[in-house]
């Protein structure tokens, strides 16, 4: 007998609206801030871009009152990565830069978050990241803004507090590739579809969070969000 599942599509909130943004994959740029690739150890030229993903069940909706995850299992080094995040609307597929944003609907705050020791261990082995980016709860992701209401922000401030001390700071316009050069050198690879999320790439800055600890981060027209960080999440 086959049994079939039927699970709950995971959504996320649409700023000033009851209908909600149902969420497909997760990709995110890798290395997208010149600061942040030297601190990373790497040379910040611009080079092609890479990217890799995050399950949907690494999507955690942070509504205006703000939220809570859990500090995860097999870490020692649990880090954060404040990042404008683009919500496509429209099936993309090999699109020009120059069209690209057409198929954006809307933009929001996210942090990706990382296990870095274990990202680390398994870049320097030559190995997949998975266990360092790619868990649950490793997405929270605030409210999204319709693109009609905010237009496609290039510039404005991107931050991060951690317990009321700046952490990350700096300008989309630091962006090694924008959003819209993002987007098309992606969709020559795989089509985009509906439902897509991007996480375009922190700043330098980024440093660990233990349980306990309160980050609130924003970007210059998208709002702030809010999260805590309780206890270790034993499995």
């Amino acid at each position: 007998m086959t049994t079939l599942f039927h699970l709950p599509l995971p959504v996320a909130p649409i700023s000033g609206q009851a209908c909600v943004f149902p969420v497909g994959r997760i990709f995110c740029v890798g290395r997208n801030y010149a600061a942040h690739a030297r601190e990373m150890g790497k040379d910040p030229a611009r080079e092609a871009p890479f990217f890799f993903m995050k399950p949907a069940c690494a999507l955690v909706p942070v509504p205006d009152a703000g939220t809570t995850i859990a500090y995860p299992s097999k870490t020692a080094d649990f880090q954060h990565e404040i990042e404008l995040v683009a919500a496509i609307g429209s099936r993309a597929s090999r699109v020009p830069k120059d069209r690209a944003l057409e198929h954006v609907y809307g933009y929001a705050v996210g942090l990706d978050m990382t296990r870095r020791d274990l990202q680390t261990a398994a870049r320097d082995a030559g190995r997949p990241w998975e266990f360092g980016k790619s868990f649950a709860c490793s997405a929270p992701l605030g409210p999204i803004q319709p693109s009609e209401h905010v237009g496609h922000p290039a510039s404005g401030a991107i931050w991060l507090e951690v317990n009321g001390a700046t952490r990350q700071r700096a300008d989309l316009a630091d962006l090694i590739w924008s959003v819209a050069e993002a987007i098309s050198f992606l969709s020559g690879y795989d089509a985009l579809e509906a439902g897509d999320l991007l996480y375009t790439g922190t700043p330098a800055g980024v440093g660990p969070v233990r349980p306990g600890d309160r980050m609130r981060g924003g970007i210059t027209g998208l709002g702030e969000i809010t999260v805590q960080i309780s206890g270790e999440n034993r499995l």
